[in-house]
């Protein structure tokens, strides 16, 4: 008991990070294949970018994104709508104790890089950046 106390909030576990990383391996072939009983869902070519793992690994949480980054509420809303059929999938492929409670996220990592860019170009940033300001 002290041992899950004492490792709350250093961040995931090896095991947590490598069950995420397969989690989102399957879930990714899953949806690139159209595997799932929804024209709906098939449609839609969907980015899977990370999987992460509650620490008793019964809750994945998948960060998802469509292509071109249109039908943001769709995908999500569509991703629910089979979770059920998803998570019995991507289980069939993994050999874990329990299938994991699937849940989707939109992914935000895009935004928050082309935010980070968009800073980086603005003129006082390069200039402190280049060393001009330096007298």
């Amino acid at each position: 008991m002290a041992k899950n106390r004492f490792h709350e909030g250093s961040g995931p576990s090896q095991r947590q990070l490598r069950v995420g990383e397969l989690i989102r391996r399957s879930l990714s072939e899953v949806l690139a294949r159209g595997d799932v009983h929804d024209p709906d869902l098939n449609r839609m070519s969907i980015t899977v970018g990370e999987v992460r793992t509650s620490p008793d690994l019964r809750i994945a949480t998948a960060y998802v994104l469509p292509l071109g980054g249109t039908g943001q509420d769709e995908v999500i809303s569509l991703l629910s709508r089979n979770k059920g059929e998803l998570r019995r999938l991507v289980s069939k492929k993994l050999a874990l104790k329990f299938a994991p409670d699937l849940r989707f996220r939109l992914d935000k990592t895009f935004d928050q890089m082309d935010e980070t860019r968009r800073m980086l170009q603005q003129d006082t940033v390069l200039r402190d950046t280049s060393g001009e300001g330096d007298a």
